[in-house]
């Protein structure tokens, strides 16, 4: 009776007429870990910038996946077939729009102006299907105060506006101003959440010896109570305690 139960525990991939708790908790566990698999396979660029291509493939996989986590009745093995499907179209998708132009054009735009030298573009908007109302709430995002203050919007294939200002209102750099500059140079992390980071370390030439006599020097508690701790190209060490 035990072994036949067992078997029937492991039958949660199939439609049946009523799930044990322990089949629904499989079943959950399995589509979860289906779809991380799907995501990677497909890539951060579903993720970070849903195009058209993008949507569909969210949309459609989103309600694959939804009715066999909700009706015992549904078998999951024929969704995850079909998402599999699904997922090499959206890659041989993929292919073709970075081989063949013509695909590319027709599933992504190309960037077209909304406002050209402070005048808006309003036959644009209205292909770009958004309001003025957007645009100025676009606009205030960026704190751009006045539209006469762009030279230039474009509407992009991802759905963002890029904003370019005219030159007198521009921010001023040290290069306009001939000021020397030293090369930028971003703090790396060598502390977090009370532990050493030694990948970090071991790209700066240091070593865990180095670090924490680099703590004795300004730092008297223990590390466990660091939450944070960067380092700059002069060597400062910035520390960030719990609070």
């Amino acid at each position: 009776m035990s072994k036949y139960r067992d078997v029937n525990e492991m039958e949660f991939i199939y439609g049946q007429e009523s799930l044990t708790v322990i089949q629904w908790i499989l079943r959950a566990i399995v589509a979860f870990f289906f779809l991380l698999f799907s995501a990677k396979i497909m890539g951060q660029r579903s993720i970070s910038q849903l195009r058209l291509l993008d949507f569909v493939i969210a949309l459609i996989i989103g309600n694959i996946m939804a009715h066999p986590l909700s009706d015992e009745r549904l078998g999951l093995a024929g969704s995850m077939t079909t998402m599999t499907v699904l997922i090499m179209l959206y890659i041989m998708c993929i292919f073709l729009i970075l081989k063949w132009p013509l695909f590319r054009n027709f599933l992504d735009h190309q960037p077209y102006p909304l406002i050209k030298n402070s005048q808006i573009l309003y036959n644009n908007l209205a292909k770009a299907r958004i309001s003025l109302a957007v645009l100025l709430t676009e606009l205030r995002k960026q704190q751009i105060p006045d539209i006469q203050h762009v030279a230039l919007a474009i509407w992009e294939p991802d759905g963002n506006i890029s904003f370019f200002l005219k030159p007198q209102y521009q921010s001023v750099t040290k290069l306009d101003m001939q000021i020397p500059s030293n090369p930028f140079s971003f703090p790396r992390t060598v502390i977090k959440e009370g532990k050493l980071d030694f990948n970090e370390l071991n790209e700066m030439g240091k070593d865990e010896v180095w670090l924490k006599g680099k703590l004795k020097e300004t730092y008297k508690g223990e590390l466990n109570h660091i939450l944070l701790a960067t380092i700059d190209q002069t060597e400062k060490l910035n520390i960030f305690l719990y609070k």
